[in-house]
């Protein structure tokens, strides 16, 4: 998935039901435009471990660094790439302000097993997810052209 996609639980209950061995999300995020003092990071860092620990899945957070100058706008992307581990806990991150690589080394059989066994796909109940299929909880979404 990509950047905006990070704030849906749904886009990566997908990605692990059509098959993902790891969540990748390439993102950029950084200072908001309308309140340029409001630093989002934690935020985002969080909502993206629940996706880890929701889906037992390794999830890798890349963002960018440096500031963007606008006509009208600037936005100070805040780094912070990270690595999380299937339960949703950091094991690398990277700085606010420098590029960096980062690595990490999961056993995904050993994964796989423990997604298994927690039953998170067997267990679930689509009878009662209708409502995601909307745009607020009972609108539908319009067709397309």
């Amino acid at each position: 998935a990509v950047c905006w996609d990070q704030w849906f639980p749904e886009s990566a209950r997908c990605m692990a039901l059509l098959g993902a061995e790891v969540l990748c999300y390439p993102t950029a995020i950084g200072s908001e435009p309308p309140d340029p003092a409001w630093d989002s990071s934690g935020h985002w860092q969080r909502v993206m471990q629940g996706h880890a620990g929701a889906n037992l899945m390794p999830l890798i957070a890349s963002n960018r660094v440096g500031r963007e100058v606008g006509a009208s706008t600037e936005i100070t992307f805040y780094g912070s790439s990270f690595i999380a581990d299937n339960t949703g806990a950091k094991v690398a991150e990277a700085g606010r302000d420098g590029e960096a690589v980062l690595t990490a080394t999961f056993d995904l059989d050993d994964l796989q097993r423990t997604r298994h066994s927690w039953g998170l796909f067997r267990d679930r109940r689509p009878d009662l997810y209708g409502p995601l299929l909307t745009l607020d909880g009972s609108t539908p979404p319009p067709l397309p052209a």
